[in-house]
């Protein structure tokens, strides 16, 4: 909330659960990157 108030956005990282997705989502986080979405990918591949 101070964050939000300070013009600024929230990046989380390291979600791996949709559990932890929805938490982050329900206190405002605005980015979130993580295994929930990807696993980590070499240059070429992304």
């Amino acid at each position: 909330m101070m964050a939000h108030k300070l013009g600024m956005e929230i990046i989380a990282g390291g979600i791996e659960t949709e559990m932890q997705l929805n938490i982050l989502k329900k206190v405002g986080c605005d980015f979130g990157y993580g295994y929930i979405f990807s696993k980590p990918v070499c240059p070429e591949t992304f």
